[in-house]
């Protein structure tokens, strides 16, 4: 178990290291660029400020004024929600995408991963994705997960579906991640 801890805490370090040079270049801290790489993926329920600090686990002052940074830099801009008036949305900027293209995953990343072949890339990411489950389960944390591996996802020919919002999805919104998201819950009958 120490050893598994250990490579993931080394793998994170450097990976954060690659991160904070690229945007010590934008003279952006680490937090900015966490903040815009979340709301590059996050659906548009979860583009809010209250979300994004739910999501870094930070406070509401801390990523305020991170917020007031990448708007001034003209990363993300505001937008009020059409139906509510007290609901902002953060969206990203084609100068906030454009970063993006360079951290998000890293180069350094990229080449990193050429050398798996596909099949160790799925399992690799499949024992990932049950390390972070089982963390967010254990210390109680949204999960904030892909809509299409949510418990309230449904889909027919027709397309998809969200039973908690009663909201179409399409095929790109259910590849985006959720403040709303819950895990299926287990078959136990089968």
């Amino acid at each position: 178990m120490k050893h598994i801890y250990n490579q993931l805490e080394r793998l994170g370090q450097l990976l954060r290291n690659n991160i904070r040079q690229i945007a010590s270049e934008y003279e952006l801290l680490p937090i900015q660029t966490e903040a815009l790489h979340y709301l590059s993926r996050c659906n548009q329920y979860s583009n809010t400020p209250l979300a994004v600090a739910d999501y870094l686990g930070q406070t509401k002052g801390t990523v305020s004024q991170t917020l007031k940074v990448l708007q001034r830099k003209g990363f993300i801009h505001k937008q009020p929600d059409p139906e509510d008036k007290r609901v902002i949305h953060l969206l990203l900027t084609e100068k906030g995408f454009a970063l993006l293209e360079h951290f998000a995953p890293t180069q350094q990343f990229q080449q990193l991963v050429v050398y798996l072949e596909p099949q160790q890339i799925q399992e690799i990411q499949r024992n990932l994705e049950l390390l972070l489950e089982a963390q967010i389960q254990l210390n109680q944390h949204k999960p904030f997960g892909l809509c299409k591996t949510c418990r309230f996802n449904q889909s027919d020919d027709k397309g998809f579906f969200c039973n908690l919002l009663n909201q179409p999805l399409n095929t790109k919104e259910i590849e985006l991640i959720c403040k709303e998201h819950q895990y299926p819950q287990p078959n136990y009958h089968a």
